[in-house]
C-alpha cells in the first residue's frame, strides 16, 4: 500500500510536461547523428528514424547541394512516415547574399521553415561576429515576408569569451529578437555556461534546441540523461520562457551503433521529460 501523498506525487510525475501554452513539444533527431547510415541510404535511414518514433528530423548541410527533384522525392518520404523537417542546419553559404535563394527553395520544397546557421567559419573579433550578426539580421529580413526565419546554432566557440564578452551574447544583442538561438546544450555546457541562466536570458528566442549531453572526460560520447546534465531545469526554463518550439535529440558517437544509440537516447528523453 501507499500512501495518498506518494500516489499523488508519483501521478504527477508521470504528467508530460507542457509549454506555458499547453502545448505538447515534438521531439526529433539531428540526422548528423546518423550520419554514416544516411550517406549509405538516406531514404532507408529516414525510415528507420520514423519507425524509433522520432516526430521531426533536421537535415544537415549536405541536404544544400540537394537539387529540387530529389528534395521533392524526400519530402514525399517525410508525408509518408509521418515525420516533418522543422528546420535545416547550415553552413554560413545558405544564408549569404548569394546562397539564400537555394536554402529556400530547398526549404519550402522540405516543409522547413526555419534555416539555421550551425557555422560562421573562421572568426575571432568581436567585430566579426558582429558581422555575422548583420548577416543573420539581413537573412531575417528577406525570410520574414516568407513565413521563415533563420537562426543560429552554437558550438563551444560560440561561449568562450573574446575581448571579455561571448560571441552568443554579441549575435543576441544585434540581431533581431526573430532570430533563433538554437542552443546545443551539450556545448554550452563544455564552455562553462549555464544552459538555464542563457535560456532566462533570452526569452522567446531558444524556438529550437539540441539536445546532447555531456560530462568531464567523457565529452559528447555519454548518451542523453547519462552526464550531469541539469535536464529538468533546462525543460522548465524553455517551455515557460524560452519559446521552445522543437526539440532535437543529437548524438555524437556512443558504445553502440547510431540507430540504437537513437533509439535510447529518444526512451532516456521520455523519461526525463515525462513525455
Amino acid at each position: 500500500m501507499i500512501s495518498r501523498r506518494s500516489f499523488l506525487a508519483s501521478a504527477a510525475a508521470a504528467v508530460p510536461l507542457v509549454s506555458a501554452a499547453g502545448r505538447k513539444i515534438p521531439v526529433g533527431l539531428e540526422l548528423y547523428s546518423v550520419r554514416d547510415e544516411l550517406q549509405k541510404d538516406l531514404m532507408g535511414t529516414v525510415r528507420a528514424v520514423a519507425n524509433l518514433g522520432y516526430q521531426v528530423v533536421e537535415f544537415y548541410s549536405p541536404y544544400y547541394e540537394w537539387k529540387p527533384e530529389y528534395a521533392k522525392e524526400v519530402r514525399k518520404l517525410l508525408d509518408d512516415t509521418g515525420l516533418k523537417c522543422m528546420s535545416t542546419h547550415d553552413g554560413a553559404k545558405s544564408l549569404s547574399s548569394d546562397g539564400i535563394d537555394k536554402a529556400i527553395e530547398l526549404n519550402q520544397i522540405l516543409g522547413s521553415k526555419l534555416i539555421v546557421m550551425a557555422s560562421a567559419g573562421k572568426v575571432t573579433t568581436l567585430d566579426g561576429w558582429r558581422g555575422v550578426a548583420d548577416t543573420l539580421t539581413a537573412a531575417d529580413g528577406k525570410l520574414k515576408p516568407l513565413g521563415m526565419r533563420t537562426g543560429f546554432h552554437n558550438h563551444h566557440i560560440e561561449f568562450v569569451p573574446i575581448e571579455g564578452k561571448r560571441p552568443m551574447e554579441v549575435l543576441a544583442a544585434n540581431t533581431p529578437k526573430s532570430v533563433v538561438l538554437q542552443l546545443d546544450v551539450g556545448t554550452c555546457r563544455e564552455a562553462g555556461s549555464d544552459p538555464v541562466k542563457w535560456i532566462n536570458e533570452n526569452p522567446g528566442r531558444i524556438r529550437s534546441m539540441h539536445v546532447k549531453d555531456w560530462k568531464p572526460g567523457e565529452g559528447y560520447r555519454v548518451l542523453v540523461g547519462e552526464g550531469d546534465t541539469p535536464w529538468k531545469q533546462i525543460f522548465q526554463a524553455a517551455e515557460s520562457k524560452g519559446g521552445i518550439e522543437f526539440y532535437l535529440i543529437e548524438q555524437e558517437g556512443s558504445r553502440m551503433p547510431p540507430l540504437e544509440t537513437a533509439k535510447v537516447c529518444l526512451e532516456n528523453w521520455k523519461k526525463l521529460r515525462g513525455a
